[in-house]
């Protein structure tokens, strides 16, 4: 291990965002994270101003910015297949035809799903599976002109990633087998979903890639290597993979022909968690071949990866590739729950070149004022420089902007009260992502479902 003095602990509680009262606890350095990444140009921004309330209740917004709900949990899909599914996660946006945008939008359904994702032939896997994804197409100006079933029958779609092809790979969060909860089929796997023509895709698990509790994925678009997280909820926690595929960057389908799965091993390093400093470095990671990545007996965290054994953190979640490196949040570590040292999310990042793991942001809890389950979950790059962060704890629920010096600015605040009055309870934010423009950020609300389209001056 490396710890290089070149980056400086910054700790910043929010002020003046309007967000009275929620305070997010910041460290780290971010001109690495925006490195030679179209983003870095213009950055250096606070944020756009106070959160204005919303009289209609359901989105706060600075000043200058509206929003568009897209799409609510219960509503008749446009398709009339049948209704909206609940529990909306992850989602990416991409470019169709003339000014025409391509949403995939996750829907993480269980067993007991409000909402369940319709079953239709030929896109569903398990027919007991209530989870899926769902595709909206929008012209220029953010009306839907169609929402229809992109995938059903799978289980807990948390998050994914899409692909330099232009599909996305929605994620299983369980490793829930058949004979589980009702399912006919085992579960825990990835799918490709094509987000114009579904079909083309269908419902073929891609099980090389392993079978555990998927969060998210990242590719990286020179050599094809896919990464993936884990999100457990209990010790051992997850790992994070790589898979190299036999035909990299081959295009719709070429995941079917399969590949390797690998875990990573930071020497000396059994639990992320343990490192507070920004700037750490690691050098020399090290890979590992996943024993059964089927986990037909025993969960791939459980397995025996030989001398020197695997690197674990809790809360594995969002993942993306920016400039040459791959990025990944471990969303919060509690010593209650068995993790080594308390924090309330970090960002890594993995430049393959250099084989280097390096911590770049820390989330709390040492000035965390307010809400003590803050964390940070998925994330994107903006257009106009720095990161959006889906916020997932307790209390009214935000999307965080973070610019590339370090400062935290709130930039919506959800209103959706879905508790009383005396216990509220607030619907995370989830699938933050932007138009390929740049000039729309589409959101989720997990619960009750909506997705919005926010416009304004993003470049300002």
């Amino acid at each position: 291990m490396t710890t290089t003095g070149r980056s400086a602990t910054r700790r910043q509680l929010l002020a003046g965002t309007g967000a009275l009262g929620v305070g997010i606890a910041f460290s780290g350095a971010l001109s690495e994270l925006f490195a030679g990444t179209a983003a870095a140009e213009g950055l250096g921004h606070t944020g756009y101003g106070p959160l204005v309330p919303d009289p209609k209740g359901l989105l706060d917004l600075p000043e200058g910015f509206r929003y568009r709900v897209l799409s609510r949990e219960g509503d008749r899909l446009r398709s009339g297949e049948g209704k909206v599914p609940s529990n909306h996660d992850g989602m990416s946006a991409f470019a169709g035809k003339g000014d025409r945008v391509h949403l995939v939008r996750n829907h993480e359904n269980r067993a007991d799903g409000r909402v369940p994702v319709p079953t239709i032939e030929g896109l569903t896997y398990d027919p007991a599976g209530k989870g899926g994804c769902t595709a909206l197409t929008l012209d220029s100006r953010n009306h839907v002109l169609s929402e229809r079933v992109a995938i059903a029958g799978t289980a807990v779609n948390c998050a994914g990633g899409p692909t330099p092809w232009g599909t996305w790979l929605t994620c299983e969060e369980t490793e829930d087998k058949a004979g589980t909860n009702g399912y006919t089929k085992d579960h825990g796997f990835i799918f490709e979903v094509d987000p114009v023509d579904p079909r083309r895709t269908g419902a073929v698990p891609l099980t090389a890639m392993g079978r555990f509790q998927h969060e998210a994925i990242a590719v990286d678009p020179r050599r094809g290597v896919v990464y993936e997280t884990e999100d457990a909820f209990e010790k051992p926690f997850g790992l994070f993979y790589r898979f190299l595929p036999k035909k990299p960057l081959g295009g719709r389908g070429s995941l079917r022909a399969g590949g390797r799965l690998q875990a990573m091993r930071v020497p000396g390093v059994p639990d992320l968690s343990t490192i507070q400093d920004i700037g750490a470095e690691f050098d020399d990671i090290e890979w590992v071949d996943v024993p059964d990545p089927q986990a037909a007996q025993t969960p791939i965290r459980f397995q025996d990866f030989g001398r020197g054994g695997i690197t674990h953190a809790q809360k594995l979640e969002g993942c993306y590739w920016g400039g040459r490196s791959v990025y990944f949040v471990s969303s919060f570590a509690r010593r209650s729950d068995g993790s080594t040292a308390d924090h309330y999310g970090q960002i890594w990042r993995y430049d393959p070149e250099r084989r280097r793991l390096t911590l770049v942001i820390v989330f709390g809890p040492d000035t965390d004022i307010q809400l003590p389950g803050e964390s940070p979950d998925n994330i994107c790059l903006a257009p106009s420089g720095g990161l959006m962060v889906c916020e997932d704890g307790n209390g009214a629920q935000h999307v965080y902007g973070v610019t590339r010096r370090g400062e935290v600015y709130a930039m919506a605040r959800g209103r959706q009260n879905i508790g009383t009055p005396e216990e509220p309870e607030w619907g995370e934010f989830a699938g933050v992502t932007f138009s390929p423009d740049g000039d729309t950020m589409y959101v989720n609300c997990y619960t009750p479902g909506t997705t919005f389209a926010v416009t304004g001056p993003w470049r300002r």
